[in-house]
């Protein structure tokens, strides 16, 4: 049978009530009739309750052990055994009790729960070896000797299903591995040969729903000889001592719900036995054995399949898939290449994307985006630029984990369906919680062909009410579905390896920022000492200068009549020289003790300091037309009003010095956040949260290759007689005092139309 493009209704969607059904295969109160269960009281071993079949069995009612020692049942050799033992949490098999009432032979398994003890009572067969339990061990330790032979995960499974057969007799054997829904696969089979084979065939999670699961993950064993045998009550219903029924999770001889009976019986098992199959704690899958008539399995050979079962369970995860094992072996050496890149390379982006194949062959992958901050980079096949900005806006609002994956990205994301045939799966690695560094990787869309043991919706009925509610199926003849709006699964490794780029990334660059802290620390000490180095030398150089200067003085005036006019043109000379050399030095001086001493913060209206240095302006420069601008009122800044007024009083003396226009201007005044981002796209997103102060001016502006030139102690882009000269210090000072509040200096200008200069303050 063929179906095509099945639509599922989510398991998650039953109600607790409608999944009754299966919680009573958990909670049942009924116990198989083919033993003997009783609820005794501890330390005592009082009988408090005892299933319906007592009679079954011994020869006595129900009332006639209630309130009676466990002693009076069983012989004392027998008593002293379990006492022993208790009390344990963890069913435990006793292959030998003998009864005086009648005489006669029993296993048993018991456990302790909620101060009672749970006795569990089958006739020993009579065809049983005396000897059983050793021979059964004898075999087991064949079977365990046989699997470890063999090192291939898939020939290990398919082995384990055959030593189960080989112990046990059953018809079918199976190995049943669940995926990450709950559903499973038949991975492994041994059975008769006249049977239709199961290997290859899905079961849906409904067959086995996350209750059973649950206490299938507690490592349980589970036996029904016989699905057709009548069940039994206890008797009383309640505890008497705790009034309320027993918890028989643990109990083998629980009886079985009526929805799991009709479903074995609907695949034309009559007896069955499962058993737990776990790997790192959590439930891997189940051996499942059936048979199409009733059968019994001794006690011996069922916790001898149990102890193999938890052999398998242990080596489940030591075992290879060659194919897996060589595709992890190539991602490993490709991260390793990838990551020994990424540390050489000077720039993150240019080490991710280039060469573009890198990044996809380090998870499979047919395409990728790289997300720095705002910048996004696309690489193979992937959805558009807007699209990938549409979801990375969705992943930071929905996604709060380092790794995303999924092979359905359209079931949680719709909009993604737009786009599917490049980008269905998605594997998504958060490189930064600060900033907006992502890397999305992308799978498209691949139909796959499901065979299901049946049609998997069968299970699944739609009541007048339009609920949904759980009944066996009916039919397990293949049944075949096309799943769309998948791709194919994100791989164990595949992530691993996406994780350990990650903590590569974070690695190199926490790396690179402890030696940048560590030039950064060198450069301090080296700038320290270079401020230190200038005061002084400043300061003692001045002194000779000084005595320069003064002898060239008394010479032009004590030797005037004796020097001709070459000579005295000289000594002028000199005495200009020796003063811009002092100038030099007082530059040189003020510079180094910007760096030494210590800032006089003070809330500052810079209103009224703008106005102090507009008018010392005016009156050292008398002659200057320049227009002064303020479009609005300045803000209160907590900084050095000293140091400002000088950073204000530079800009503004530059701006009136290198202006030939008829009209000249300049215009002072700040930008806020939102302004900023409108007027000034060189700025640096940082600096977007304060205020952008700016002198803007009309002046001769610079070249652009000039503008970073300027910032430079003594720097000149004139000669020294243009302009009214100067020593070339002003804007450094102005860049320095800036950078000691914490902020930051820049200028954009064009040649010939004017320049503007901004800067922060902290």
């Amino acid at each position: 049978m063929t179906g095509s493009e099945a639509v599922y209704p989510k398991t998650d969607s039953i109600t607790d009530h409608e999944c009754d059904l299966y919680q009573s295969e958990i909670g049942s109160d009924l116990v198989q009739s083919h033993g003997v269960l009783f609820i005794l009281s501890y330390p005592d071993l009082i009988i408090q309750q005892v299933s319906a079949n007592l009679s079954d069995h011994f020869n006595l009612l129900p009332e006639d052990l209630l309130g009676q020692f466990l002693s009076n049942l069983l012989e004392p050799d027998s008593i002293a055994l379990i006492q022993q033992i208790l009390p344990t949490n963890q069913p435990t098999y006793l292959p030998y009790l003998r009864s005086h009432t009648p005489q006669r032979d029993w296993e048993g398994n018991f456990h302790y729960n909620e101060q009672s003890v749970l006795l569990e009572l089958e006739p020993l067969q009579a065809e049983s070896n005396p000897h059983g339990l050793a021979v059964s061990h004898l075999r087991l330790r064949s079977a365990i000797g046989r699997l470890q032979q063999v090192s291939s995960l898939s020939d290990f499974l398919q082995l384990g299903a055959a030593e189960i057969q080989a112990l046990t007799g059953f018809d079918r054997v199976m190995v049943y591995q669940f995926d990450a829904q709950g559903a499973g696969e038949v991975v492994a089979e041994a059975k008769r040969p006249d049977l239709s084979p199961y290997l290859g065939l899905h079961f849906p999670a409904t067959d086995i729903p996350e209750p059973s699961r649950r206490l299938y993950a507690e490592g349980l064993l589970r036996y029904i000889p016989d699905l057709s045998a009548a069940e039994v009550p206890l008797m009383p219903a309640e505890n008497p001592l705790t009034h309320q029924p027993p918890d028989l999770s643990f109990v083998t001889l629980r009886g079985t719900d009526p929805c799991c009976v009709e479903y074995h019986r609907n695949m034309g098992v009559s007896a069955l036995m499962v058993i737990a199959l776990l790997n790192n704690q959590q439930l891997w899958g189940l051996i499942s054995c059936h048979h199409q008539t009733p059968k019994r399995i001794p006690g011996d050979v069922r916790s001898v399949c149990e102890l193999l079962g938890q052999f398998i369970t242990a080596e489940l995860a030591n075992k290879v898939n060659y194919e897996e094992l060589d595709a992890i072996v190539k991602l490993k050496r490709r991260q390793s290449e990838f990551v020994e890149s990424i540390a050489q390379a000077e720039d993150l982006k240019t080490a991710l994307v280039h060469p573009a194949p890198r990044i996809l062959d380090l998870v499979n992958a047919k395409g990728a985006a790289v997300c720095l901050d705002d910048e996004i980079t696309l690489v193979g096949a992937t959805p558009s630029l807007e699209q990938v900005q549409d979801l990375i806006q969705w992943a930071t609002t929905q996604i709060s984990d380092s790794l995303f994956h999924t092979d359905s990205l359209p079931k949680q994301y719709p909009a993604a369906e737009a786009y599917k045939e490049t980008a269905t799966g998605l594997l998504l690695l958060r490189i930064s919680q600060v900033r907006r560094y992502y890397i999305l990787w992308f799978r498209p869309e691949v139909l796959r062909t499901v065979n299901w043991a049946g049609d998997p919706t069968a299970s699944l009925q739609v009541g007048a009410d339009g609920h949904l509610t759980l009944s066996p199926r009916r039919s397990f003849e293949q049944w075949q579905e096309t799943v769309r709006l998948t791709s194919q699964p994100w791989h164990p490794s595949e992530l691993a390896n996406a994780l350990d780029l990650r903590n590569a990334i974070v690695g190199i660059v926490l790396n690179k920022a402890d030696e940048l802290a560590r030039m950064n620390q060198a450069l301090e000490r080296s700038n320290q000492e270079l401020e230190s180095f200038a005061y002084a030398a400043s300061h003692d150089l001045k002194e000779p200068l000084r005595g320069i200067h003064n002898y060239a003085t008394f010479l032009m005036e004590d030797y005037q009549e004796l020097l001709d006019e070459a000579g005295l043109d000289r000594l002028q000379t000199l005495v200009r020289l020796t003063q811009r050399m002092e100038s030099l030095i007082d530059v040189l001086l003020k510079f180094s003790q910007l760096g030494q001493t210590d800032l006089s913060r003070q809330p500052t209206d810079l209103n009224e300091l703008l106005t102090q240095v507009i008018n010392v302006f005016r009156i050292s420069h008398p002659q200057a037309r320049i227009d002064i601008r303020i479009p609005r009122l300045l803000p209160t800044v907590n900084v050095d009003p000293v140091l400002v007024n000088e950073v204000f009083s530079n800009l503004l003396s530059n701006a009136d010095k290198y202006n030939n226009q008829a009209q000249p201007w300049v215009e002072i005044g700040y930008l806020d956040a939102a302004e900023a981002i409108e007027q000034v796209p060189s700025a640096d997103p940082q600096t977007l949260t304060k205020p952008i102060f700016y002198v803007r001016d009309n002046g001769i502006g610079i070249r652009e290759r000039h503008l970073e030139t300027i910032f430079r102690l003594f720097k000149r882009l004139h000669p020294q007689t243009m302009y009214g000269g100067g020593t070339g210090a002003g804007l450094t000072i102005a860049k320095k005092i800036v950078e000691r509040h914490g902020g930051e200096m820049w200028v954009n200008s064009n040649y010939g139309e004017g320049s503007v200069f901004y800067f922060t303050l902290e």
